[in-house]
């Protein structure tokens, strides 16, 4: 998993738009090659709002949008779009969830959360943990380099002293 994270900021009186945008970019959603797509956030909003849509009317169902739409929305093609889509999975920003309906089965994804800001905490604790774990490692590696050395300065010293 590579996650890119950015220090966008909002300019003041930002709409919605423009906030969405920063937000894919300041959590590394944002496409990696440029010009490829400038509407990314649409993706982020749409989530949103049907998950808003799914809470209101209680059918959870209309929370799920499609890789298909997801595409549309972002301005990309399907195939595109599921390269894209990986890295919001990883995140644990949006969850893959299937229903049926009209006798066939839709796949698709939804956020995480029940609105924007509880599926965003998990993409935060995912950080965190990862952030957690490194520090676990650096000092693991700070232990093992001090370790290291004592025992090359003791090898060191054994062989002049067998001299």
């Amino acid at each position: 998993m590579k996650i890119i994270l950015q220090d966008h900021e909002p300019d003041l009186n930002s709409n919605s738009e423009e906030l969405a945008n920063v937000i894919i970019n300041r959590i590394g959603l944002m496409p990696r090659k440029k010009g490829s797509t400038e509407q990314m956030n649409r993706v982020l909003v749409e989530l949103y709002e049907r998950a808003k849509e799914a809470s209101r009317e209680r059918q959870p169902e209309k929370a799920v949008i499609t890789v298909e739409e997801m595409a549309f929305f972002a301005g990309i093609t399907r195939q595109t779009m599921y390269d894209y889509l990986k890295r919001w999975i990883d995140l644990d920003l949006i969850k893959k969830t299937s229903y049926i309906k009209d006798s066939k089965v839709i796949i698709g994804y939804k956020l995480n959360g029940n609105t924007l800001e509880s599926a965003f905490e998990k993409t935060a604790i995912k950080i965190r943990n990862n952030t957690e774990k490194t520090a676990k490692l650096i000092l693991e590696l700070q232990k093992l380099l001090k370790n290291e050395k004592i025992s090359k300065s003791q090898r060191q010293n054994t062989s002049k002293n067998i001299e």
